[in-house]
Order: C-alpha cells, then structure tokens, then sequence
C-alpha cells in the first residue's frame, strides 16, 4: 500500500512527472472528473511558471559575506 504524506502529493508527482504511466494515465482520468482538481492542477502549473520566471540575486551584503569567508578560511580567491 502507497501511503502519501500530504493530499497534495499526488498532484505534485503528477506536476513533476514522478508517476508511473499507469499512474499517469489514472490521475489524468481523475483530473477530468475533477473540477477542483483540475483547478488545483492548473493553478499549480501556474505558480510553477511564475516560479520560473522569477530572477533571483544574491544581495550585495550576502556575496561580501561569502568571500570575507572564503579569504578568512584559505579557499581559492573569488
């Protein structure tokens, strides 16, 4: 017996194409019987999307930091 750990993990198996085709092929079934969890897929392919799009930097104080440490600590110069 498969025990999930969230309710969700199904859906994020799906997402991340984690699933076996067997299982694949049933929960797309489930989806289209699902209007809530259809939303939910769709909503969360959303989120996934603006996920990716985000460009996200290290902030001026973090690098400084980093390389005071690599220096203090004999690492190659940065």
């Amino acid at each position: 017996m498969t025990k999930y750990f969230t309710p969700n993990e199904q859906l994020i198996r799906y997402v991340y194409q984690e699933m076996s085709e067997l299982e694949s092929i049933a929960f797309e079934q489930l989806l289209q019987q699902n209007e809530c969890l259809m939303q939910e897929y769709l909503d969360t392919l959303d989120m996934l999307g603006r996920l990716n799009e985000m460009v996200m930097e290290p902030s001026e104080k973090t690098v400084k930091a980093i390389k005071k440490k690599a220096r203090s600590s004999g690492l190659e110069r940065v």
